[in-house]
């Protein structure tokens, strides 16, 4: 078994039904997480809890959220039992206290942005997870300096796992492309790209790329990957690829590892 530690990195989660398939981003999902130290407890942060503040799961069973329509029934049926954290929900309420963090004990849960990619990760569910909300009113600058605010977790053994899509723009998918990208599409995560590897600091600038708003029209999925850029530029340590492709044309599969 790993030693026991954290770690940070974001993950390209596309469908939920990546849930269930073995595929090349899957693997590399479960291919990360047994080179990673085995982490105490997982703070994520998923673009599929997108509100108008900064709120912390804080319940000691969080529920399975089926936050989705049009999928099969067998996804609406997957559970992911893990525990929560109340004391590590306190700490990360504390921590982000700069930003009105608030707990949160009975909306929320553990939503398919965060399970569909735990399934992998850590698929027995036996490690304890808390949630952090994405508050939807704050600036890109601001999604950083939150990331940076949870930098000290790592240290404390807690994985912050971001879980997104560095491209999302599900009204252009196409069908067909099953793992293909459109030439904006990689373009743009070629650029995101670029910056994280040579210019950390500097990936907010991003919200004023022209294609922006082709591969972000709304900006939920991309905003986790400010939080560990955050992270990993307080930490002073690089990020770097694990899973690069495309499904759909329009969905970016990219993701990445804070180095040691």
């Amino acid at each position: 078994m790993a030693e026991h530690g954290g770690s940070a990195l974001f993950v390209g989660h596309g469908s939920p039904m990546n849930t269930f398939e073995v595929n090349r981003y899957t693997t590399a999902w479960r291919e990360v997480s047994a080179a990673l130290p085995t982490p105490r407890a997982i703070v994520a942060v998923s673009a599929h809890w997108y509100i108008d503040g900064t709120a912390v799961t804080a319940m000691a069973e969080p529920r399975t959220i089926h936050d989705f329509f049009g999928f099969p029934d067998e996804l609406s049926r997957f559970e992911y039992p893990a525990s929560g954290d109340v004391n590590l929900a306190n700490d990360v309420v504390s921590l982000l206290s700069p930003f009105d963090a608030v707990p949160d004990t009975t909306d929320w849960g553990l939503d398919h942005g965060t399970w569909s990619v735990l399934a992998h990760l850590y698929p027995e569910a036996d490690i304890p997870v808390v949630q952090v909300s994405i508050d939807a009113r704050a600036t890109f600058d601001t999604h950083v300096h939150i990331g940076a605010s949870l930098a000290p977790l790592v240290d404390d053994g807690v994985m912050v796992l971001g879980s997104g899509n560095v491209v999302h723009n599900l009204g252009l998918i196409d069908w067909s492309m099953i793992d293909s990208g459109f030439e904006w599409a990689k373009k743009f995560d070629d650029e995101v790209r670029r910056i994280i590897t040579t210019q950390l600091y500097n990936l907010s600038s991003i919200r004023d790329h022209q294609l922006f708003g082709s591969v972000a029209p709304t900006p939920e999925h991309f905003i986790p990957l400010l939080y560990i850029a955050g992270l990993a530029d307080e930490a002073k340590k690089p990020l770097s690829t694990f899973a690069e492709g495309y499904a759909f044309g329009s969905l970016s599969m990219t993701s990445y590892v804070m180095r040691s």
